[in-house]
């Protein structure tokens, strides 16, 4: 096997060993800040959604890592327009997440205007 390939078969194993340690990690983060958003909710914090959204868009946001790594390892086309929608759905999910985050802050920060203004 020559130099190239050798280098090649290590750059797919590096990638796809990344993007398992990516996937869990997201997964990971997701699972604990929707059971820290079930806490918050039991004991009825202000802090739920906004804490839930956050930690739902930091475990997006490693998942869409891990499907921008995949698109290294990906030869086919009908793989790469999976790996796309994947990636643009999730983009898509990040973002909503995102404008839902501004809004709760806008909204609490409103709420504390007018609760200092009494």
């Amino acid at each position: 096997m020559d130099v190239l390939g050798l280098m090649e078969l290590a750059l797919h194993h590096i990638v796809e060993a990344a993007i398992l340690v990516f996937e869990f990690i997201g997964v990971g983060i997701i699972i604990f800040s929707g059971l820290r958003g079930f806490y918050l909710y039991l004991e009825r914090s202000p802090q739920t959604k906004l804490t839930l959204a956050k930690g739902l868009a930091m475990g997006l946001e490693f998942k869409l890592g891990s499907e921008i790594l995949r698109t290294v390892v990906v030869r086919e086309w009908t793989e790469i327009g999976t790996v796309a929608g994947i990636i643009a759905l999730r983009a898509a999910l990040t973002f909503l997440i995102h404008w839902e985050i501004k809004e709760e802050e806008k909204s609490e920060k409103s709420l504390e205007n007018v609760k200092g203004g009494e």
